[in-house]
């Protein structure tokens, strides 16, 4: 079990060792800036990092069958970079739910969600309990949450292949709440053009 984490089931437990994990990810203002990074960044993972609307949606348009696995949900300890990027104290605790978005039985993407605690109260509830609904769907039939900019990010993979090389994440704000959304990009999406 990582450290920190408090799965809310036991079922819940995060699969960090295991292929198509969440990889350690250094994150960049924009894709320009990644790609300055990493000049070999194709065209195709550009075009994912910085697709508009609802990534869940464009994946679902892909393929005859969507699905979401959880991988871990729970409360825990964010790591400190997520914790800046939320204004969050250290130690704070927030809802870290990692997820697989699969395309025809193939996972394409990893999304990590980070929601604060205090995100979760009142309307916030309904973000604790998504189970196998993608969060994209939740969010974007809500037009009171509003998504700021995008960051890329490229993932220190290991040499594993069939880890995520690229990145991408934005925080989504409603009424001065605030979560983080992390999408990982898997080959499988990557290859298919």
């Amino acid at each position: 079990m990582r450290r920190g984490f408090m799965p809310s089931r036991a079922s819940d437990l995060p699969l960090a060792s295991r292929p198509g994990s969440i990889p350690p990810t250094r994150w960049y203002p924009t894709t320009a800036a990644a790609r300055l990074a990493r000049q070999d960044l194709r065209r195709r993972h550009s075009d994912w990092m910085t697709l508009p609307g609802s990534l869940t949606r464009a994946l679902q348009l892909r393929c005859r069958h969507f699905h979401v696995e959880v991988l871990a949900e729970g409360f825990r300890v964010p790591d400190p970079e997520e914790r800046r990027t939320l204004g969050l104290v250290d130690r704070q605790l927030a809802w870290v739910r990692e997820v697989r978005l699969c395309g025809d039985g193939e996972p394409w993407v990893l999304a990590r969600t980070v929601i604060p605690a205090t995100t979760l109260q009142g309307r916030g509830r309904r973000l604790r309990h998504l189970g196998r609904k993608p969060l994209g769907a939740y969010l974007f039939s809500r037009p009171e949450w509003q998504r700021g900019q995008f960051q890329a990010g490229l993932c220190r993979t290991a040499g594993e292949p069939a880890q995520a090389a690229v990145a991408r994440r934005s925080r989504f704000s409603c009424d001065g709440h605030h979560l983080l959304v992390g999408e990982y990009f898997l080959p499988a999406l990557l290859s298919r053009g």
